[in-house]
């Protein structure tokens, strides 16, 4: 195994290449330059201001470009937020803005001061020694997005709604001990708590959750591995003697058939820029921007301590801010290929998140075989994949994100989710009416994790038209007299107001995205389908709070046309937002779709019921969706893929 970080100043630097440390600073410097804002004012974000798709497409090296900045700031003490962008090639703010009404996301260093206000609060101290808590600096204390659920929630305060657990020494795992009923709201422009919920004390669960190698073997451990980690693996090595067959240059990666960029936001984490395959001399585009918009985890419990639940990881956190530095052999195996990410702290100064990107190869199993029965030949392909993928860790929870490139032309996004289950506790004896329990006295809330995907497709060119297509029986009848016939039955969906729809599994829906004006050797208009994977239905009532703020988890898809502002499915600033912004907003434009330059929002669901098997830490879950070919190329386009060498007959050999 071997692993290397491309160095990101090598190259003279794309429009999409996100901000260089140097950069950043950069930008910082202009804005407290030029606006003088105040020295405690929080730089919630810097990150790149892209330019728009017609100067990022007709690029060309030879020509300058100037570079830009999107930066926002929360002052503190008039409890307002602005927007500017930075020119980083003329050294100036082109554009200022108060941005009123709304809260930005929630920053790194504000995890830790609410942390720290939470613990010096008489309130709270007098509540976890209520519950026998002998020494409250074990507590640890998780930040949780504020929602709006009415007005004392406005967004004109920085509000927080921190909860509490419980360690016995600082390596515990202390999502084991969870104090139930305490709720802190603090508000973090003031830096002060400004209330105490405690709904009743509930005993601490007795019994620990570590999961690192010594704890298995204590008898008070959940779960009691007598006999400690497995002892019968042997290792398992990926060996590419002469490196990897993708070329990595900047952020443009080439492999086989593939190009595309590699982007990265401190809010969307991993993006993908210009995916294009090369198809017989001819780089066809496919995709022009795929990224996660938005996610939202809506749990399912109405306790006091769990109903407000409902956190948009993305808008309210920053997925790529709370990214992982990945380690060759444990997050990715192979010859991989690292990026780092950079993104701005609190104060405006550049953090570099080491490998917060790893590409690599995968061997997938049989890319397409057959035997001919009667010559005995046969011809078989090994399928092997190109991996982008970045983990974030947002407080228990991990999420993997993976984008797979195939070599017959198929993209696969998975989301990968492990971590640790947030918990509640339970009186002894009692069993909670919306979790499961994991332990005694310890249990885990039903939720759902939502998840917006932005596809902004670009299928042989710009002019795209969507379509829905589902499979159904033919009538009984001269068309089927036998009772075997089924077709497809395609929809044009033309506008916005009837491009929001649902999956419908029992008639194999697919939705295609067709260029009515690219065909192929059969004389039919090329195309790519989204074909969902496993998804679920949104279980939240239509009228709740988190229903009206995640718009998006009302449709599986949806469809918009093309503008540049419509980034993220929940809003700009999801965070204690009362809701309606982003998707249900812009659809009621009704813009047409036909032969224009569209957007698919896929809508991925998955849903939790907790197994005591996903305690202490859950097993990974895998959920996703795949973009498929469809008439996109004249057959099959992985049959030039060599044969494997076989050491067998001979029959199949390179």
């Amino acid at each position: 195994m071997n692993a290397a970080r491309v160095p990101q100043v090598s190259l003279p630097l794309h429009p999409l290449d996100p901000l260089t440390a140097d950069e950043i600073s950069q930008a910082v410097a202009i804005v407290r330059k030029t606006r003088a804002p105040a020295d405690d004012v929080l730089f919630v974000r810097v990150s790149l201001h892209e330019p728009p798709k017609e100067t990022v497409l007709g690029f060309r090296e030879s020509e300058p470009l100037d570079r830009q900045a999107f930066v926002i700031l929360r002052d503190r003490r008039a409890r307002a937020t602005f927007e500017a962008v930075v020119s980083l090639g003329h050294g100036v703010v082109v554009s200022w803005r108060d941005v009123s009404g709304v809260q930005p996301p929630i920053t790194f260093e504000e995890f830790f001061a609410c942390e720290r206000l939470v613990r010096s609060s008489s309130a709270w101290l007098d509540a976890v020694r209520k519950r026998g808590v002998a020494d409250p600096e074990l507590a640890i204390v998780d930040p949780w997005s504020a929602g709006y659920y009415g007005p004392a929630d406005d967004p004109h305060r920085r509000l927080i709604r921190a909860l509490t657990w419980i360690r016995t020494s600082e390596d515990d795992n202390g999502y084991a001990r969870p104090v139930e009923g305490l709720v802190a709201l603090v508000d973090m422009d003031a830096m002060q708590v400004v209330e105490v919920e405690d709904h009743g004390a509930i005993p601490l669960p007795a019994r620990a959750g570590n999961y690192s190698p010594a704890p298995l073997r204590d008898p008070n451990n959940v779960p009691y591995v007598a006999a400690g980690p497995r002892t019968d693996l042997q290792p398992l090595e990926i060996v590419q003697r002469q490196g990897p067959s993708f070329e990595l240059r900047g952020h443009e990666v080439r492999w086989q058939k593939w190009r595309l960029r590699v982007g990265f936001t401190p809010r969307e984490g991993l993006v993908l820029h210009t995916v294009a395959y090369e198809d017989q001399g001819r780089l066809r585009p496919i995709l022009y921007r795929a990224s996660l918009s938005e996610m939202v985890v809506p749990y399912g419990d109405p306790a006091p301590t769990h109903w407000r639940k409902n956190a948009f990881d993305e808008g309210e956190y920053g997925i790529g801010m709370l990214a992982n530095s990945l380690e060759l052999g444990c997050d990715c195996l192979g010859e991989i290929r690292y990026l780092d990410a950079i993104v701005a702290d609190a104060e405006g100064k550049p953090v570099t998140l080491r490998n917060a990107i790893c590409l690599h190869e995968e061997d997938f199993g049989i890319l397409w075989k057959h035997t001919n029965f009667r010559t005995g030949q046969v011809e078989v392909r090994r399928s092997r994949r190109l991996v982008v993928s970045s983990i974030a860790t947002v407080g228990n929870y991990e999420y993997g994100f993976f984008w797979y490139f195939y070599q017959d032309g198929t993209i696969e996004l998975q989301v990968k989710l492990t971590g640790i289950v947030s918990t509640g506790a339970v009186a002894p004896g009692a069993r909670p009416a919306h979790g499961t329990l994991v332990a005694p006295g310890l249990y885990a809330p039903h939720h759902q994790h939502w998840f917006s995907f932005r596809l902004d497709m670009m299928v042989d060119g710009p002019q795209n038209s969507v379509y829905e297509v589902d499979s159904a029986a033919v009538p009984l009848g001269p068309d089927n007299p036998h009772g075997n016939a089924w077709v497809t039955r395609s929809r044009l969906l033309a506008r916005e107001a009837e491009a929001q729809r649902d999956l419908d599994p029992l008639a194999a829906r697919y939705w295609l995205v067709v260029n009515p004006e690219a065909t192929n050797a059969l004389g039919e208009p090329t195309a790519y389908k989204l074909v969902p994977g496993e998804n679920v239905r949104a279980l939240a009532h239509p009228d709740s709070s988190i229903a009206r703020r995640a718009g998006f988890i009302a449709h599986h898809l949806w469809v918009t046309r093309y503008e540049a502002s419509e980034r993220h499915a929940a809003g700009e600033y999801p965070n204690q937002h009362p809701g309606g912004a982003g998707l249900p907003a812009w659809v009621q434009a009704d813009r047409g779709l036909v032969k224009t330059d569209i957007v698919l929002w896929y809508s991925l669901g998955v849903h939790h019921v907790v197994r005591a098997e996903d305690w202490p830490v859950a097993p990974v879950a895998y959920a996703g969706f795949s973009l498929k070919p469809t008439g996109f190329f004249d057959g099959n386009p992985a049959l030039d893929v060599p044969a494997p060498t076989h050491h067998g007959d001979g029959h199949c050999h390179a």
